[in-house]
């Protein structure tokens, strides 16, 4: 006998069963709903005709697919999902020859449930896992309500955020997308409001459809577009401590034959906070203290637009993004050198530090999608082109001694910056049955230029006038081209399913600096392949094998060799003579999910070669910061993703990753090789309780991670949230670092020299949130 079980209406189970004498054959399909996301667990029920009884079902994976064999015959199907309206199909004929239903997409339930049904019950899934990552659903978690990309991000499995918003993926660095394409947006991920994503991909090993740029993998940003026909909209406003506040605005209008959306968030985000570093020179016998106290005022506008237009078996769209930021940051630093012998003061000073910032970010994209019957067959083709103009203003006095006295100040400096990007992309990707497989292949070419001009002044107390200081003020311009082709190959055997595939790219790289006229010209040809395969072991258990070849390119600011002295005594210089890295990534899973438990276990190992670093040098009593380029770096590890419904009312989602990493910088220096273990660990849990009400908790733990030269210290911080339905209206209450605790602090080490940091921002934040939704 051959069994299977599954809930029918999550209330009823049910075994089905086949006859050994009986001829079999398959029935197949995927569930989705009307947005195009797969749904997970959904119960497909078959009847026999006129019977009120099913005799055998199944329930559909994590990417919403379905298979099961049954006897030829007529039959009716239905398809149920907590939350979705019943999906019937009646007097189907299966045929000897077995029947794929294709994607059958089904429709959220607007319609209230009886007294007598509990409310509350709505099952939670912020995380979901597949076979090439992860799915992130923003709006399931609480805490991500009133934030930005940033918040959601910090609530990732598997996903670090640095003090300065950089993202990096299992510990290594990964490539952002924006809808599937590169962006100038993503440069400052703060400017994306959590209210406008609709979905974040995580993608830890991606095969040769994607970009070959990044060590860690992809994370692609989906935004939200039209939904469902008709016209619909939510709002929302959140309004925080020290007056914090996010207005958000989303509408859509749909159709069957256009589509038009948009949306425009208003974001008032101040914050302050505080930052202490102590270096000790043994040559020198000095010791250095900084002591630093911010304030950072940010007013930002975003609107997001876009349309969809239907016609014959062709679709156009549109979209775009536009964001204005005006930042108004004011920072103070007191700095002491002393001698370790008898503690006299050698120098001290007090930097009042006034920046002013306006930014201005436009992406545009145009795509084309033809409309194939055969869902396996697909052309699009997109044009996109993106800019990002920073404009930046610091006027900086200074005063002598440690305290800021009534008076004119001892010195006076002021900068301008003006950091302007443009990113243009042109992508073409077809796919088609093959044999008895799948062929997908694309072109792509991605052309970048950064324009970084930086002017630096000084004020001569003789003349009382501001001097350019020639050998710190520079133009830096970084081109760069890449253009690829792609070919991946997929079929199934049975249970079995396997993707093979290879990209080229083709880099050219040209730097210029200005003052200086000194040049720096790159090109190499590389291949990329890629391996992935699966196997379904059960209904409830798969396993997973891949490969892949990558590379992470130095970015501009990276190559850029005029040295930033907004700190005298702390210098970052860039180098441009940096090489690419080029990372080989295996990784080796297992999938277990039933209608209660989805365990994700995944082993992965990472060789980079020509690791890139941050190295710190000491000369003179300053410290010269840059990246260099090591021999390797190794990283091996474990990640566990759970989610479980342990009860009706209460949900989990804990997620573990447990890495080493090894460093050999021998090349440059024999002290620069080093290694250890870190490991981080994200949960959260939800409560349904009564009166429609939610509560979740989240938390972060983060241990010490190494570098060539150190390692960054522990960072965790506990969330809490609740949230109150009132049929289209949701308030949510947040308390965010409820304990406090979150803070970014490191050490480093060097043959004559040791430095700490700590830096702690104003995390600990109270926010209260309505929403309403209307149709």
């Amino acid at each position: 006998m051959i069994f299977q079980r599954f809930l029918e209406l999550t209330l009823i189970l049910l075994f089905s069963f086949t006859t050994l004498q009986a001829q079999q054959t398959q029935i197949t399909g995927a569930i989705e709903d009307q947005q195009g996301n797969a749904v997970p667990f959904a119960q497909i029920a078959i009847y026999k005709i006129d019977k009120e009884t099913p005799f055998t079902g199944v329930a559909s994976d994590m990417n919403g697919k379905f298979s099961l064999s049954i006897e030829s015959g007529q039959y009716d199907m239905l398809i149920s999902y907590i939350g979705y309206e019943d999906y019937k199909i009646e007097d189907i004929q299966i045929e000897q020859s077995g029947k794929n239903f294709g994607t059958i997409a089904i429709k959220e339930s607007t319609k209230m449930m009886e007294e007598v049904v509990v409310q509350s019950t709505e099952i939670k899934q912020p995380v979901t896992t597949n076979m090439e990552g992860m799915a992130i659903r923003p709006d399931q978690t609480i805490s991500n309500v009133g934030g930005t990309l940033l918040d959601v991000l910090r609530n990732t499995p598997s996903v670090r955020v640095s003090d300065d918003g950089s993202v990096s993926l299992r510990g290594s660095g990964t490539n952002i997308l924006l809808d599937g394409r590169n962006s100038a947006i993503t440069v400052d991920l703060e400017q994306i409001p959590a209210s406008a994503i609709k979905k974040i991909e995580i993608i830890n090993n991606p095969n040769a459809k994607y970009d070959a740029q990044s060590s860690g993998g992809v994370i692609n940003i989906q935004l939200k577009q039209g939904e469902d026909l008709g016209a619909t909209g939510k709002a929302e406003l959140t309004v925080g401590s020290r007056f914090r506040t996010n207005a958000n605005l989303n509408l859509s209008h749909k159709t069957e034959k256009y589509a038009l959306f948009g949306g425009y968030s208003f974001r008032r985000w101040p914050r302050v906070g505080s930052s202490r570093s102590q270096r000790t020179t043994f040559s020198e016998n000095e010791f250095l203290s900084q002591n630093n106290t911010d304030e950072r005022k940010d007013l930002e506008h975003t609107v997001n637009f876009g349309a969809d237009y239907f016609f014959g078996k062709n679709k156009l769209s549109y979209e775009g993004v536009f964001n204005k930021e005006d930042e108004d940051d004011l920072e103070r630093n007191r700095t002491t050198l002393e001698n370790l012998d008898d503690g006299s003061l050698i120098r001290a000073y007090v930097r009042d530090n006034n920046e002013i910032e306006e930014n201005y970010t436009l992406d545009n994209a145009l795509i084309y999608e033809r409309l194939f019957d055969d869902k396996e067959q697909s052309l699009r083709a997109l044009v996109s082109y993106s800019v990002r103009d920073q404009i930046e203003q610091q006027n900086i006095d200074i005063y002598s001694g440690t305290t800021v006295v009534a008076g004119e100040p001892n010195g006076m400096e002021r900068s301008f910056n003006d950091d302007l990007r443009n990113t243009a992309v042109f992508q073409l990707d077809y796919a088609q049955p093959l044999f008895n497989g799948k062929l997908e292949t694309g072109l792509k070419s991605i052309l970048r230029e950064f324009d970084n001009d930086y002017t630096y002044e000084i004020l001569n107390s003789q003349t009382d006038e501001f001097v350019n200081q020639e050998d710190v003020s520079n133009r830096f311009v970084y081109k760069d081209e890449v253009y690829a082709a792609y070919a991946i190959y997929s079929q199934t055997f049975g249970d079995l399913k396997v993707a093979v595939g290879t990209r080229a790219e083709q880099t050219f790289v040209d730097t210029r600096l200005y003052d200086t006229d000194e040049t720096n010209e790159q090109s190499y040809l590389d291949f990329f392949p890629s391996v992935q395969t699966s196997y379904a072991l059960n209904d409830q258990n798969s396993v997973k094998a891949t490969y892949s070849r990558r590379i992470d390119r130095p970015s501009a600011w990276r190559l850029n060799p005029f040295p930033d002295i907004s700190d005298s005594l702390n210098v970052r210089v860039g180098d441009p003579n940096l090489q690419p890295e080029y990372i080989d990534s295996f990784e080796l899973g297992h999938i277990f999910n039933n209608d209660k438990l989805n365990l994700t276990t995944n082993l992965f190992y990472r060789r980079v070669d020509g690791q890139i670093d941050w190295i710190v040098e000491v000369r003179d009593g300053i410290s010269y910061r840059g990246p260099r380029n090591l021999n390797v770096s190794k990283t091996y590890g474990l990640e566990l993703i759970n989610t479980t419904q342990i009860f009706d009312w209460w949900n989990v989602n804990v997620s573990y990753s447990l890495f080493k990493t090894e460093v050999d910088g021998t090349n440059i220096d024999g002290g620069f090789t080093n290694s250890g273990t870190s490991w981080y660990t994200k949960f959260t849990s939800g409560f349904n309780l009564p009166a429609m009400i939610n509560f979740q908790i989240t938390g972060n733990y983060e241990a010490p991670e190494i570098e060539a030269q150190g390692r960054d210290l522990a960072r965790y911080s506990v969330d809490a949230s609740v949230q109150r339905s009132f049929d289209k209206v949701k308030v949510s209450l947040s308390l965010r670092d409820v304990f406090n605790s979150r803070r970014f602090a490191g050490e480093n080490f060097g043959s004559d020299f040791e430095q700490t940091f700590r830096r702690d921002r104003e995390t600990q934040i109270f926010l209260a949130t309505v929403g309403y939704t209307f149709d």
